[in-house]
């Protein structure tokens, strides 16, 4: 990894460079994209199928997409006792964190009769997409699917690619019957979004998609974006360590890695006041990269989005941090809480040497899709509140209206909105 030190180095350019992390010829993948919604927007199934065998290689037919309940259950039955209990223990923390989010109607009553409030209502259906690529997410199903089930979604599909054979990874459908999705369908891309929000023969039309997914799936969510609601558009998998000398390099070179080896496009930066830390965490970097599986997409992602910037003071840390808005923050300082309320712009952040970043992709209870480039200045985790509509509620008693009318006219005149004005005035004359 390289090593940028502030006010000496150009580190306007790193920034900028995370900023970009988008595949080259995206304007190919969106004509691409328009084209798959176009096909399963007017062929349904067949369109899907067709899809799933040109871009994934896997030929199906129309009765081969949903999931049935007995091969959910094999899946589950299948898993590993240490694996099941793992699952099963993670989706318990996700169920209490969760449920803390939980949002309840609420009325006001005043004086003069008026009452006003706000109903909230879970959505009837909502559709989740589990990733299955170059590394299958099962954990990412019960970060999808809990949420939607503690907000009370009636139905919650799941759509995930199939694998050669033409089924799911069993560890998905595991977790997809432990967190209780109600119909599971192999299909996957932006065929899957497009049957998703068009509905076909067998995979039916949803009010909201949410999860994460490759280049072509983010896409499909945002052109379908107005037919239904999505979370969010989801990039490149990031991590930022902001720490001190008394962290462990080997730990922070550890952190690093983990968030480098998702994708090439995935972005690992420390930043620090110490340089005899930066200095050991890049030795670590490289030796832990030789024992590392994915080394190859851990390489080219250091290369082109990773960095170790050395910083005067942790203020300017934070700083930087801040505007790089990263998914993960770990805080390895001697005192992290004492940075949290300094902290503006972060999907997650992780407080202590304890508290590495893929405990909380699996674990800990809290939502790990989480914004990314930078979009944590306006985005939250996915999580209850995203499974929810509000309505407002206002009801005004004969008097406390004819009290309002004057006020109501006066904006529809100066909007100059005459049938507005009416029906404020229409009603004025029958009240004495």
């Amino acid at each position: 990894m390289r090593i940028i030190e502030y006010g000496k180095d150009d580190i306007e350019t790193l920034l900028e460079s995370l900023q970009r992390r988008t595949p080259e010829g995206l304007k190919d993948v969106e004509m691409k994209v328009s084209e798959i919604l176009r096909g399963v927007r007017e062929r349904g199934d067949q369109a899907v199928c067709e899809y799933t065998l040109e871009l994934d290689g896997v030929p199906l037919s129309a009765r081969d997409l949903e999931v049935s309940a007995e091969e959910m259950q094999k899946a589950l039955s299948g898993l590993d006792r240490e694996l099941r209990e793992a699952i099963e223990r993670s989706a318990a923390n996700i169920r209490a964190f969760h449920e803390r989010q939980r949002e309840n109607s609420w009325f006001m009553t005043r004086e003069d009769g008026i009452i006003l409030g706000q109903k909230v209502t879970p959505l009837s259906r909502v559709g989740v997409y589990a990733p299955s690529g170059t590394a299958p997410l099962p954990s990412t199903v019960l970060m999808e699917v809990i949420p939607a089930k503690v907000a009370g979604v009636d139905e919650i599909i799941l759509c995930s690619p199939p694998r050669e054979n033409g089924r799911i990874d069993p560890v998905i459908l595991a977790c997809a019957k432990i967190a209780g999705a109600d119909r599971v369908f192999a299909a996957g891309g932006a065929q899957a979004i497009a049957a998703m929000a068009y509905g076909t023969g067998t995979i039916p039309r949803v009010d909201k998609i949410a999860g994460p997914g490759n280049i072509f799936v983010q896409v499909a969510k945002k052109q379908v974006y107005g037919i239904c609601g999505i979370d969010m558009i989801a990039g490149p998998s990031e991590v930022l360590v902001i720490a001190d000398e008394s962290a462990n390099p080997e730990y922070v070179a550890a952190d690093l890695l983990s968030q480098a080896e998702h994708d090439k496009l995935s972005s690992a930066i420390l930043v620090t006041n110490s340089k005899a830390l930066a200095d050991a965490v890049q030795k670590a970097v490289e030796i832990q990269t030789k024992r590392l599986g994915r080394n190859e997409i851990i390489k080219n992602s250091l290369e082109d989005y990773g960095a170790i910037v050395v910083v005067p003071t942790l203020e300017e840390a934070v700083s930087i941090s801040d505007r790089i808005a990263p998914e993960h923050l770990e805080i390895c300082t001697k005192d992290p809480f004492a940075l949290l309320p300094e902290i503006k712009n972060a999907g997650a952040i992780f407080l202590g040497e304890y508290s590495p970043e893929p405990v909380g992709d699996y674990f800990a209870g809290p939502n790990h899709i989480l914004p990314t480039v930078g979009t944590a200045r306006f985005f939250s985790p996915l999580g209850v509140y995203d499974f929810i509509k509000r309505s407002s509620i206002i009801s005004y008693t004969r008097k406390a209206f004819r009290d309002a009318a004057p006020y109501a006219a006066a904006f529809a005149d100066a909007e100059r909105l005459q049938a507005h004005a009416e029906s404020i005035r229409i009603r004025c004359k029958g009240i004495i």
